[in-house]
């Protein structure tokens, strides 16, 4: 019996073992830039979540600011503006959601859609719900609140779609309040 029969078997044995961890290696190496190119980019990781001020803004105005690429309204409603939204009722309203990432699955009341128990504050994504327009403010439309001029959606002072083909209500993010003057958005 020959001595280099018995060390065939290793040798074969490595090659097979060396070969697929290159191979692992390798394609770890070729698959690892397609993982990371689906990972946020740093200017948007810096914007997950910022402060805005909100010292200066009067009753009956609106601050837009942009956050992640995006314009955010935030108003703060005056006596008028709160009552009109918080004596419509549900079966008004084409989208019955709140649409608020504060409170998931609650209706589209007013008091699901502001920021504060009084409704004083409104926080919403200034974006149409219909194609992505960006609707104007100031109490503009049919409803006292805001009006996309491209396809005609209109919106009450709650950002609650009243009439139009937006098929919902503008959408509320991520808010809460920091302190009197701050609201933090993400």
């Amino acid at each position: 019996m020959s001595h280099a029969n018995d060390q065939t078997g290793t040798r074969r044995d490595f090659l097979y073992y060396a070969t697929a961890g290159t191979g692992a290696v390798v394609t770890g190496a070729a698959v690892w830039p397609l993982v990371n190119q689906m990972n946020p980019s740093a200017d948007t990781l810096a914007l997950a979540s910022i402060f805005v001020d909100i010292s200066g803004v009067e009753v009956g105005t609106q601050l837009t600011i942009k956050w992640q690429g995006k314009p955010v309204f935030i108003r703060r409603r005056n006596a008028d503006e709160i009552d009109a939204a918080r004596a419509t009722a549900l079966d008004d309203l084409v989208d019955a959601n709140a649409e608020n990432a504060n409170k998931p699955n609650a209706n589209a009341s007013d008091e699901n859609r502001s920021l504060d128990e009084a409704g004083e504050w409104l926080v919403m994504m200034g974006v149409c719900t219909h194609l992505g327009c960006v609707p104007i403010g100031d109490g503009a439309g049919d409803f006292g609140g805001w009006f996309c001029p491209c396809h005609g959606s209109h919106y009450d002072s709650a950002g609650r779609i009243r009439k139009g083909p937006a098929p919902r209500n503008l959408p509320v993010p991520v808010a809460a309040f920091q302190d009197a003057s701050t609201i933090k958005l993400g």
